[in-house]
Parts: structure tokens; sequence; C-alpha cells
């Protein structure tokens, strides 16, 4: 079954001109999301993994049902203001502004290896948010991984060039 044709576009959203790739479609199918996790699973059951961290929101749900299956903990990589213990945080640039994504204090220790989990991957930056957080933790990045890649927004490149290695199941072309 490919994973692909479940995946919604819903034209112009969140505004004019933006074609948002909708997962929703995808999780509801009990064949196409086990099909989703078990891809992952075969990807990383060998490799040498500590933790799953997932982006805020849809990263949750794929991130969690695959540290499930591999016998791992979950931690959340969620937006500022999010988590309700000690936080440390990491700042990025948006197109217009800024955000923060926070990891609560305890969530990673030093030399843990961590895969980063999200449902697509675009222009990159809150997924370089993401590994510069946990490294600033002391967690080892093992890989970015995603359901969409976007290559045409350069997420994919962006993150190469920080040598990290990222994995889709996967792409869209155009945004």
């Amino acid at each position: 079954m490919p994973i692909k044709s479940l995946i919604r576009t819903v034209p112009h959203y969140p505004r004019q001109g933006v074609m948002f790739r909708d997962i929703t479609t995808l999780l509801k199918d009990p064949v196409g999301f086990r099909v989703t996790i078990n891809e992952f699973v075969q990807r990383y059951t060998v490799a040498e993994i500590d933790k799953v961290a997932g982006i805020e929101s849809r990263g949750f749900i794929i991130g969690a049902a695959l540290a499930y299956q591999l016998g791992l903990g979950f931690v959340p990589i969620r937006k500022k203001g999010k988590l309700p213990a000690a936080t440390v945080g990491h700042d990025y640039e948006l197109e217009y502004g800024f955000d923060r994504v926070e990891l609560h204090v305890d969530a990673i220790a030093k030399g843990e290896r961590v895969l980063v989990v999200d449902d697509l991957i675009a222009t990159g930056g809150t997924a370089e948010a993401s590994i510069k957080l946990i490294e600033k933790m002391g967690g080892i990045v093992v890989e970015f991984c995603a359901v969409i890649d976007l290559p045409d927004l350069g997420g994919r490149k962006r993150l190469n060039k920080l040598n990290h290695k990222v994995f889709t199941l996967c792409e869209f072309q155009g945004d």
C-alpha cells in the first residue's frame, strides 16, 4: 500500500498558495497507520537509539507509536509554555518573528542517542531547533525522520548541511 496515496492535500491552508499535506487521513486508516509505523520500526530496530523525541503535535502520534514498538521511552518536544515542569528551550527564527521549542530538563540524559520524529519536513526550521535543543542537553541525534519530505522547501538539505541524516517515507513536490 503506497502511504502517499492516503495523505490528503488541502489547498490554500493555512494561507493562500500553500498545499497542506494532512496525515490525519493516513492515521485514520488502520492498515496505512500500521504500514507507516512498521516502515519506521523496520529501519530503526537495529539502530542504537535510547529515546524517541516527537515534535508537537503530529510527531507525538508517530513518535509515541514508534517508541512503543521499539521498546523505548518517548519525550515530547513542545512549543513554549506547554510543559508543566522545569524546561530547557531553544529559540529559532521563523519567516516573521521567532518561536521556541522546549523539553523537560530531565527528558534526555547526557550521551543518550535520540531519534527525532515529525509528520513532515518542510523548511527544516523546527527540526533544526529541536535537534539543537537535544544537543544542548547533551543528547546525540541519531537521525531525523518524518512521513513526508517537501524537498522544494529545503529542509532536508538544511539538516544535511549540519551533518544530520534525514529519512522520510514519501515526498511531495511543491509546498
